[in-house]
């Protein structure tokens, strides 16, 4: 579920990229910000990287309509997942990874719910994500980077509020193939 939430976001967001600065290609790419060699993990530049940085269990939990205490082992497990936007641009444009961190910003300022009234492509297993901006300490953003192994980019976290996972809804993923190789070693 965590998958589908934020390939979903990352869709969402390259559409709004799409209809207001009038460009083809996606700007919004879901991955994390460097490989295990300790590299950029994404082809290109001028992106913007959606990251899970962090999920924690939501300690609020409310019971679900029609189950006793008794069964609370088969409650749904509702997470919130920290997601970080950063800004990963060539040298040179500073200016412009600011501002596609300002249309982050405006863009949770005006869609910050999503659910299936307002976001027919939503998961249908999914009920509601909430986005709040999360306010970092210089402390709290200098451990997150060097966490991630990486420099600083111009960033926002979000928090995504509640997540419902069970093992019900948890399925196989298998990529869509796109392309056959012809491979001629293969042949007699």
């Amino acid at each position: 579920m965590i998958f589908e939430a934020l390939s979903f976001l990352s869709e969402e967001i390259n559409e709004y990229f799409r209809n207001k600065l009038r460009i083809k290609e996606d700007k919004v790419v879901l991955s994390g910000i460097v490989d295990a060699r300790g590299e950029i993990a994404i082809d290109g530049s001028n992106k913007i990287i959606v990251t899970l940085i962090n999920i924690e269990k939501e300690t609020t939990q409310t019971t679900v309509l029609g189950q006793h205490a008794a069964n609370t082992a088969a409650s749904p497990l509702q997470l919130n997942l920290y997601v970080m936007f950063s800004a990963y641009f060539n040298r040179g444009n500073y200016g412009e990874s600011l501002r596609f961190i300002s249309f982050i910003l405006a863009y949770f300022q005006h869609k910050n719910v999503f659910n299936s009234q307002n976001s027919p492509g939503l998961d249908e297993r999914i009920d509601k994500l909430i986005f709040e901006l999360q306010v970092l300490s210089q402390d709290q953003l200098n451990n997150i980077w060097a966490s991630l192994g990486a420099k600083y980019m111009p960033c926002v976290v979000y928090k995504v509020r509640m997540l419902n996972i069970d093992e019900s809804i948890v399925r196989e993923y298998r990529p869509e193939i796109t392309t056959i190789e012809n491979n001629s070693s293969l042949k007699s």
